[in-house]
């Protein structure tokens, strides 16, 4: 009987986080992210449109998977004979501390094109509409981690998502900045096929390509 060490295959050097990263918004009108890394393993510039969100809280993107199903259960069967998947919907939660025209635009739900600073005081007026329309994004997140051979690129691509969800906001002098948290809804594009994809690259990717059985 072979022994447990010449079973397991353990490789902590697999075991992967998000150091930092951003989160990227643009307008549905924007060309899909296709490819995250080029032949060079560098990232690639991302198509016109896209905008970094800027600083979040600790916690990052928050990525949730919500999954439903349809069982049948059968006479004389102990648990159920067929299940199926009728609803898998992925939500990204974020805590966004910059305040700037995208973060603003994102959290009211108002279109930010038309709105303008005032031309003498540069003040800002921004009136949150009675019946918000139901506004749609492309939305990328990338998380950065290193390896010994360079930086391994995690991503997740939604190319059309909608706020679903606000978080409250505190106007306070506590370690606590005005933030502008939000929870998106990943849908189906119906042009390109899909609700979501991830993307995986980098030098250091690259370089555990056979440790991780690709």
């Amino acid at each position: 009987m072979p022994a447990w060490s010449t079973l397991k295959n353990h490789q902590n050097r697999l075991i992967r986080k998000a150091l930092e990263g951003s989160t990227f918004i643009a307008p549905t009108t924007s060309s899909a992210i296709t490819a995250l890394t080029g032949a060079d393993k560098a990232l690639l510039a991302l198509p016109a449109g896209y905008n970094d969100l800027g600083w979040m809280s600790d916690d990052g993107p928050q990525f949730s998977a919500e999954i439903d199903t349809s069982e049948v259960t059968s006479w004389g069967a102990v648990e159920p004979t067929r299940r199926d998947i009728v609803s898998d919907v992925t939500t990204l939660q974020v805590s966004v501390q910059e305040t700037n025209k995208e973060t603003i635009g994102l959290y009211t739900g108002v279109d930010m094109t038309a709105v303008v600073p005032d031309a003498t005081s540069g003040e800002v007026a921004v009136t949150k509409p009675d019946r918000p329309p139901l506004r749609f994004y492309r939305v990328l997140t990338i998380g950065v981690d290193l390896d010994d051979a360079g930086e391994i690129y995690i991503a997740r691509f939604l190319p059309r998502a909608s706020v679903t969800d606000k978080g409250d906001q505190a106007f306070t002098n506590s370690d606590t900045p005005v933030g502008w948290p939000v929870t998106l809804t990943a849908y189906l594009d119906s042009t390109l096929g899909y609700s979501e994809r991830f993307y995986f690259g980098g030098p250091g990717w690259h370089a555990l390509l056979t440790a991780m059985g690709f």
